[in-house]
């Protein structure tokens, strides 16, 4: 492939969510990325180039993965629609099966998008709302791999300890390629990301964005229906909160 067809395919897959178009907003704002905890800010640096190996992974599912509905995991979201992300255990096992258990639990149904960043990531999955909190689940082993961040990709949040995942996930709103490889990439989103886009913005928001149900495709899940879900109990924080966090232990707009 010639070096500009080369650049051209790169560009679009990184900044293409399956089957929607991207809105242009402006430059992303230099800001703090998802996290469990206190965190201190990082000086934004440009993204490094990915080569198109590396997109194809994350844009290429494997047949097998994909056939397997476990593998599909559902958002309805309080913001208009079902959002529908494929999963990657062929990357991030663990955190595959750590998103599978808590949504079959129900664990995810009615919580809010505390931490939404224009231009940057919609960050979920905290039963406290306040970006503290996780399931009473063991924290997971890291799992970084060379899925990248682009628009649409899926990847957990932690605190300073590499390995501090939990139930918390964030969704990029653009590409943001200087947090590859620091966090467990676990899945992209492959439908619905204009509902994703239409997340309430705000750290938090003043109006937060409900997941009403979590699901998982081989379940036979009901259609989309905008309708209340049980807000979860807030459960104990397996978070140590105390030590204050150190640039680059968690995702931080570079």
């Amino acid at each position: 492939m010639r070096p500009f067809a080369r650049i051209a395919v790169i560009a679009a897959l990184m900044c293409a969510a399956p089957s929607f178009a991207q809105t242009q907003p402006g430059a992303p704002p230099a800001e703090e990325a998802p996290t469990q905890g206190p965190v201190a800010a990082e000086t934004p640096v440009d993204s490094p180039s990915v080569d198109t190996s590396t997109v194809l992974a994350a844009t290429v599912t494997p047949p097998a993965i994909a056939a397997d509905k476990a593998n599909t995991w559902l958002l309805d979201l309080s913001s208009g629609g079902r959002v529908a992300i494929q999963l990657r255990p062929d990357f991030a096992p663990g955190h595959v099966a750590r998103i599978q258990e808590l949504t079959r639990q129900k664990f995810y149904d009615g919580l809010t998008f505390h931490r939404v960043i224009e231009g940057f990531m919609a960050q979920g999955g905290d039963p406290q709302g306040t970006g503290q909190g996780g399931s009473q689940l063991p924290d997971l082993k890291a799992e970084f791999n060379r899925l990248p961040h682009l628009r649409g990709t899926v990847a957990m949040a932690r605190a300073e300890s590499e390995d501090s995942a939990n139930s918390q996930f964030y969704i990029v709103l653009m590409p943001t390629l200087k947090l590859d490889k620091k966090y467990t990439v676990f899945g992209r989103v492959t439908d619905g990301m204009q509902y994703v886009d239409a997340i309430e913005r705000g750290e938090p928001p003043a109006n937060p964005t409900r997941i009403v149900h979590a699901y998982l495709a081989a379940d036979n899940p009901p259609p989309y229906a905008n309708a209340p879900a049980p807000v979860a109990a807030p459960a104990p924080s397996i978070i140590d909160p105390a030590p204050a966090a150190s640039p680059g232990a968690t995702p931080a707009k570079e």
